[in-house]
């Protein structure tokens, strides 16, 4: 359902260990807004809300809100790096258009 490349993994990895709570995977959902009609909603959390997609990604675990689990179906999460921003990044092959900002999507 969902990837992960290495270095996104680390990323994650590295802030929830590194959080004064007690962090067990990334909240994932698909929210309206942004420039393109939609956009990515992360979050780390401590617990998956009950009716969470539970994704195992090589033991880091992605919780996927139920109802964006189709239009996230096949994304690739990234992590770059450079001197102008670093962040996250999404390989949706469901995402239609992607607006030039980088942040909001249409599917």
């Amino acid at each position: 359902m969902l990837m992960l490349t290495d270095k996104a993994r680390d990323t994650l990895i590295r802030l929830m260990t590194g959080s004064d709570e007690p962090l067990t995977g990334l909240k994932l959902a698909v929210d309206s807004g942004g420039c393109s009609g939609l956009q990515y909603a992360m979050a780390l959390i401590g617990k998956p809300f009950e009716d969470d997609i539970v994704v195992d990604c090589d033991g880091t675990r992605i919780y996927v809100d139920p109802q964006s689990a189709g239009i996230l179906n096949g994304t690739t999460i990234d992590y770059v790096e450079s001197i102008g921003a670093s962040g996250f990044i999404f390989d949706n092959p469901n995402a239609a258009h992607k607006c030039a900002c980088g942040k909001s999507f249409a599917a």
